[in-house]
């Protein structure tokens, strides 16, 4: 039997991202860049099992056409248990529901490579595909 999973929206704090990101075995950034990045996401979903924050995932994006999936961590000992569907369904819903009817927008990430098969069972596809480029990403850093 699968534990009943609770999402709250936009009650992620630094202190849990923190303890969240590094719990996936992720290295930190500092907890000023942190706050920053959580006052300028447009959504922010927390999974909890029986009162325990389990799992997390940022949602940025224009409102408009483009949408993406950052810091989508679930701690280890809760993969496979229908945390990460719950939070992506969450993400989406927030998408759906804050757009016109009638509208489509993009919705996108870069997964790490053990996740690649979770994606592809919500739905994603890979990038190159047929019609587009690879998916790129490059990491500034000021010394």
């Amino acid at each position: 039997m699968r534990p009943e999973i609770q999402i709250s929206r936009n009650t992620l704090t630094a202190d849990l991202f923190l303890s969240l990101y590094s719990a996936v075995g992720w290295e930190p950034p500092c907890r000023a860049q942190v706050e920053q990045a959580l006052a300028h996401t447009w959504a922010a979903f927390t999974a909890s099992i029986a009162g325990a924050p389990v799992g997390m995932v940022r949602l940025l994006g224009d409102g408009g056409m483009s949408f993406y999936l950052k810091d989508f961590a679930v701690l280890p000992a809760c993969q496979g248990q229908g945390v990460g569907r719950a939070l992506l369904h969450a993400a989406q819903e927030a998408i759906l529901s804050g757009i016109p009817q009638g509208w489509a927008v993009s919705l996108e990430l870069i997964s790490t490579p053990t996740a690649v098969d979770f994606y592809r069972r919500q739905g994603f596809e890979e990038r190159p595909c047929a019609w587009d480029g690879p998916g790129m990403f490059k990491m500034l850093r000021r010394a």
